[in-house]
């Protein structure tokens, strides 16, 4: 067989050489240790939880080694391409705070490695395809779906291995007149890999590949034995093919994909052989799990969880911060150690290592992330809270964007309600409960929604505010309110301390803290809330007085 005679009858119009492209794409000037990184996304219209947790892989690696990240737009399967989905992919990654050295943006390619859309980079693919033909490693096959189809019922039938390769590989070895016929004939057509596994052999004597993978170690399993497709009859190329193409002079040194990828690790690896690259270091994140409602670990599910998606966080409004330092704790099995010895020091100086990622299913739980939520929200100061609050209603609660953005004061002081001192209070998780949190603020979303304590009847409760209104003085200081709240506890028959009424329950009606109670579901509406002293500095006394009026008359 003349493989360079067959190479030009399939690609004419190509003319360039493998090694022109090493000229167009150089090894890259960075330091021996420095690690270049991508996140390789389809535009399918659907960013997910697992591309956020690879791309904080991929960035940290690449940041914390001096090295590159940049962001490659897979769009070789142009039947899943969802219109603006590239926007959504680049905005979503953008309010995470993942951010790229170079690659695909909305104002087109930043770098000198484009383009970086697997769509714009036919020529390359096609160049090495060719290449793969004259080397006798690729051929054409004008199988049709109907005969492929026919062998993979075959194959099912003999409990065989389901695919093209071996005998069932028909168009290996068509000469070149046959081949000729069949493009004169019209006959559409896809290039395959011709791979040097063997289905005949023994298993015992089947080449083993072997690869170090950055987190799980080393990995051995059979070699590639399938006659993959390359090239599409489209002329597009598949992913396999596609992605070590771009790898290689996108100089790539490290990939960070699922394990679900692994099964495919041998077709990568036969592919980069043949092309004569070297592969770049494999690291295969374990799979993102949650407990299902029997306590057992399941993989997370498009259908099934809403928190699969970017836009649920976005929705919810999860502080981004939030979320990087959640994520963190499921990647590297040390980071909440390092967080408890280093509690103010930012997430990004935490060294992150692929040693200390789990090669199991990573469990992912909401109730943490809100736990994180808090401790990372409570960190960050009023005003900037404010401002993520009030982008977050513009996008989501448009209807409340001119009350918050009128309120700006009030807003951020209540915000700030019992976060400074040694033990600052942790109420805010998310920009939908942050709003929930200080609604009471606002008269338009104010409700009495709690009962007042058995301790204190609805005559009591009336005699409480009707002495509180009396002593009321707004410009007295914590201390001061709050003798006043215990004068009139004792004055009518309530212990001025809880402990006193627990030791003696039968010596009094209740406790200073029932009497109390009684202002908050006034001023707040709810049992439990930040300090009630505060809250009347932020309230106004106007305001304070005529909450307390409007409740005593409902007793």
């Amino acid at each position: 067989m003349d493989y360079n005679k067959l190479a030009d009858i399939l690609f004419p119009d190509v003319t360039k050489a493998p090694a022109d492209y090493d000229a167009v794409y150089p090894q890259r000037d960075l330091p021996p240790e420095a690690m270049v990184t991508r996140l390789g996304p389809s535009p399918t219209g659907f960013i997910h939880l697992g591309n956020l947790y690879g791309a904080f892989v991929d960035e940290r690696l690449a940041h914390q080694s001096g090295g590159t990240f940049y962001l490659r737009i897979e769009d070789t399967d142009d039947k899943r391409y969802v219109e603006g989905a590239v926007k959504t992919i680049i905005d979503s990654l953008d309010f995470f705070d993942i951010h790229f050295d170079e690659g695909a943006t909305l104002e087109g390619d930043k770098g000198a490695y484009g383009p970086y859309s697997q769509s714009e980079r036919g020529e390359i693919y096609k160049c090495f395809v060719k290449d793969l033909v004259k080397k006798g490693f690729a051929y054409p096959c004008f199988m049709t779906e109907d005969e492929i189809a026919a062998v993979r019922q075959e194959q099912e039938a003999n409990k065989l291995t389901p695919g093209i390769y071996g005998k069932y590989a028909r168009c290996r070895d068509l000469s070149i007149e046959d081949v000729e016929a069949n493009i004169t004939a019209g006959k559409p057509y896809v290039i395959r890999l011709r791979s040097t596994g063997n289905h005949d052999l023994p298993p015992e004597k089947i080449r083993q590949i072997q690869v170090n993978d950055a987190i799980r170690g080393k990995l051995s399993m059979p070699e590639n034995m399938q006659d993959i497709v390359i090239l599409k009859t489209t002329g597009i190329p598949t992913y396999h093919f596609a992605h070590v193409i771009d790898d290689h002079f996108m100089r790539t040194t490290h990939v960070v994909r699922g394990e679900e990828w692994l099964s495919s690790l041998p077709i990568h690896i036969e592919l980069f052989e043949k092309l004569g690259f070297e592969p770049p270091v494999y690291c295969h994140t374990a799979q993102l799990m949650k407990l299902d409602e029997n306590g057992n670990k399941r993989k997370l599910s498009k259908r099934k969880d809403p928190e699969l998606s970017l836009d649920y966080y976005k929705e919810t409004g999860y502080h981004p911060a939030a979320v990087r330092e959640y994520l963190l704790t499921i990647l590297n099995s040390n980071y909440e150690e390092w967080r408890k010895d280093n509690p103010d020091v930012p997430a990004d100086d935490f060294p992150f290592s692929l040693k200390k990622m789990s090669n199991s299913g990573a469990l992912f739980d909401l109730d943490k992330l809100s736990d994180v939520s808090k401790d990372t929200l409570v960190k960050i100061p009023a005003p900037e809270l404010y401002t993520f609050l009030l982008d977050w209603t513009k996008e989501f609660r448009p209807e409340l964007t001119d009350m918050i953005s009128d309120n700006q004061d009030m807003v951020t002081a209540a915000l700030d309600i019992g976060r400074s001192g040694n033990k600052p209070r942790k109420d805010l998780v998310c920009a939908s409960q942050m709003f929930d949190f200080i609604s009471f603020f606002f008269d338009d979303f104010f409700e009495v929604k709690d009962e007042l304590p058995e301790q204190v009847t609805p005559a009591d409760c009336k005699e409480i505010l009707a002495r509180y209104l009396d002593t009321y003085d707004h410009a007295d200081d914590q201390s001061a309110w709050f003798d006043k709240i215990r004068v009139i506890a004792t004055d009518l028959g309530y212990a001025a301390k809880p402990k006193d009424y627990k030791k003696n329950p039968d010596d009094f009606k209740g406790h200073v803290g029932h009497v109390s109670t009684a202002v908050r579901l006034a001023l707040t509406g709810k049992t439990q809330s930040p300090d009630i002293w505060e809250i009347q500095q932020i309230l106004g006394e106007e305001k304070t007085r005529a909450r307390v009026n409007a409740y005593a008359a409902t007793m």
